[in-house]
C-alpha cells in the first residue's frame, strides 16, 4: 500500500487546515486508516483513525476540534482540523491498516504559528 499525503502547511492559532491521503497499490480492501503525528523530540502519537466501516477514534487532545472521514471508493481520509494551537505543530503521517500490516505515508508538516 503506497500513501500520498497532503495538505499540510502553515496556518494561525485558531485557523483550519484539512489533510489528505490516498491509498493505492494494494489488490486488499483497507481496515483502518488515518494520522499520527511526531512533534520534535517527542514520540509519534495517534491524532484519529476510522476503520472502513466509519467508526472514528480520536486522541484525547484533539477531540472537538478535528473530525476524520474516509471515502471507501477512493481509498481516501481525510481529517479537518479546527482551532489550531501551536502545540499541535507536528510532522502528521498518514497511516493504513490492510491484511494486518501497518503502513505509513512520507509524513506532513503541520505548523501552527502563535
Amino acid at each position: 500500500v503506497q500513501l500520498q499525503a497532503s495538505g499540510g502547511g502553515l496556518v494561525q492559532a485558531g485557523g483550519s487546515l484539512r489533510l489528505s491521503c490516498a491509498g493505492s497499490g494494494s489488490p486488499f480492501s483497507i481496515n483502518t486508516m488515518g494520522w499520527y503525528r511526531q512533534a520534535p523530540g517527542n514520540q509519534r502519537e495517534l491524532v484519529a483513525v476510522i476503520t472502513s466501516l466509519g467508526n472514528p477514534k480520536y486522541a484525547d487532545s484533539l477531540k472537538g476540534r478535528c473530525t476524520i472521514s474516509r471515502d471507501n471508493s477512493k481509498n481516501t481520509v481525510y481529517l479537518q482540523m479546527n482551532n489550531l494551537k501551536p502545540e499541535d505543530t507536528a510532522v502528521y503521517y498518514c497511516y493504513a491498516l490492510s491484511m494486518g500490516r501497518n503502513y505509513w505515508g512520507q509524513g506532513t508538516l503541520v505548523t501552527v504559528s502563535s
